[in-house]
């Protein structure tokens, strides 16, 4: 049974920084590509970032890049999210899934697996 625990959110003043963790178990995801979506209150699932579990490929959505960066730890089967110079806008509850694809998808519907989210709220 495959698992996605996200952890790391928190309140944070604008400027500021987190690294959110989603630890995965369950199946190999040598495969797979791991994202990060995040939903704000009102508002659509929207994408932040992607990555190919090996190999390293990224893509990052236009509001996120340059601030945020998406990573993977093989040996810990750990997926992160450094998240810098944070904004209010940036206000979520933030999920990681995985893809059973290499290729670097940002529809949610194209990921198989979700995590419970893991709020994080940024101050002005």
């Amino acid at each position: 049974q495959v698992q996605l625990v996200e952890s790391g959110g928190g309140l944070v003043q604008a400027g500021g920084s987190l690294r959110l963790s989603c630890a995965a178990s369950g199946r190999t995801f040598t495969w797979y590509t791991m994202g990060w979506f995040r939903q704000a209150p009102g508002k659509e699932r929207e994408f932040v970032a992607c990555i190919n579990w090996t190999g390293g490929s990224t893509y990052y959505a236009d509001s996120v890049k340059g601030r945020f960066t998406i990573s993977t730890e093989s040996a810990k089967n750990t997926l992160y999210l450094q998240m810098n110079s944070l904004k209010p806008e940036d206000t979520a509850v933030y999920y990681c899934a995985a893809a059973s694809t290499r290729s670097l998808v940002r529809d949610p519907k194209d990921y198989d697996y979700w995590g419970q989210g893991t709020q994080v709220t940024v101050s002005s």
